[in-house]
This record gives structure tokens, sequence and C-alpha cells, in this order.
């Protein structure tokens, strides 16, 4: 488990080498930018997707035992 959690974050720490100026359609420094365009939005989607099955997974096993 611990592993799995590591390559996930060096997974998303390396997402922000991807960044650049020029795409989308806001202003790349504003709040508005991360909430509205979807090269931000979705990566956000999947890795709370991920957390929820996370979460769900260990309480079930909690349970279990």
């Amino acid at each position: 488990m611990k592993r799995n959690i590591l390559m996930i974050a060096a997974t998303l720490l390396s997402v922000s080498a991807f960044a650049h100026e020029g795409h989308g359609h806001t202003h790349g420094f504003t709040i508005k930018h991360y909430f509205i365009e979807p090269e931000h939005v979705i990566p956000v989607f999947i890795v709370v997707a991920i957390a929820i099955l996370l979460i769900k997974r260990y309480r079930s096993t909690v349970i279990k035992k």
C-alpha cells in the first residue's frame, strides 16, 4: 500500500513539468484557470476518484477484521 501511494505521488509531482503558458482560455495565473480548464479539472477528478476508492477499500478491510 505504501509503495502504491509513493508511485501515485511521484506521478502527480511530475505532472507540473508539463505546465506552459498559452493553453486554455483564461490567464494562467488566476484561480479561475485551475477550476475551469479541463487540463486541471480532469486530473483532480481522477485523484479524488482514486482516493475515494482507496478509502472505501481501507474501510471495508478494517470492518472485516
